[in-house]
């Protein structure tokens, strides 16, 4: 029997990327593989947090919670793909459309799902850890992309950004994303403003600079955390 450790599942707004503003239920998954020094959901970043629960159990909150504005479930964490083969048996059991949201750095585990609608995948830069980066990530990142594409799964990139983001490391990434990704489909970034908000206040220019940079080399967006606005989960 499949168990999977989970910290909650409620049904609220989408708040970030390409699907803001959408009803989802939200199966958020306890444990993650990295350690990003700006998470906002730490309570999810150790497996212990959760606790084990079954598919069924999850199928069944999930038709309890729908609505009749329901757009998708939206399986995320901590990071969801540590449990692949759990999301996979949820989504044969519902007739939702799913949406993923992962750091994207296992692509061993994200080609196991082929009945995705949506993913949202983080491009990690190195300021947002402390120690621990290795370029690994963005090449995992990268692969992870190009598998989605190749199963035609709508996938857009976000990339959560800080105020003393380094402009030239962006340009870099952003050119290494465009250059190693399907030559043959577009591919959207969404920038982030790390949040709070209250953090810009004197640093907005950057934001423009930093879409600027994006928009030579592929479809640009940026989209704070409208949930933060909303104070809702």
């Amino acid at each position: 029997m499949l168990e999977a450790p989970i910290v909650e599942i409620f049904s609220s707004i989408q708040g970030e990327g390409l699907l803001v503003g959408r009803r989802q239920i939200f199966v958020r998954f306890a444990g993650c593989n990295l350690d990003c020094n700006y998470c906002d959901t730490a309570i999810s970043k150790s497996s212990e947090s959760g606790t084990l629960k079954t598919v069924d159990y999850v199928v069944c909150k999930i038709n309890e919670l729908k609505t009749d504005d329901l757009h998708s479930v939206s399986f995320t964490g901590g990071e969801p793909l540590l449990y692949a083969d759990f999301i996979n048996e949820v989504i044969s059991q519902i007739e939702i459309p799913s949406f993923l949201e992962t750091n994207g750095t296992l692509p061993d585990e994200i080609n196991k799902l082929d009945n995705l609608d949506y993913v949202s995948l983080d491009i990690k830069l190195e300021e947002h850890f402390n120690n621990n980066y290795s370029k690994k990530i963005l090449l995992n990142e990268i692969k992870s992309v190009n598998i989605l594409m190749d199963k035609s799964i709508k996938v857009y990139c976000k990339l959560v950004v800080l105020p003393d983001s380094n402009l030239s490391r962006i340009e870099n990434l952003v050119k290494t994303l465009k250059n190693d990704i399907n030559k043959n489909q577009d591919l959207s970034v969404v920038i982030q403003p790390v949040s709070p908000i209250e953090l810009w206040k004197d640093d907005k220019k950057i934001l423009f600079e930093i879409s600027e940079i994006i928009g030579k080399y592929m479809d640009v967006l940026t989209i704070p955390q409208l949930h933060k606005f909303m104070n809702i989960e």
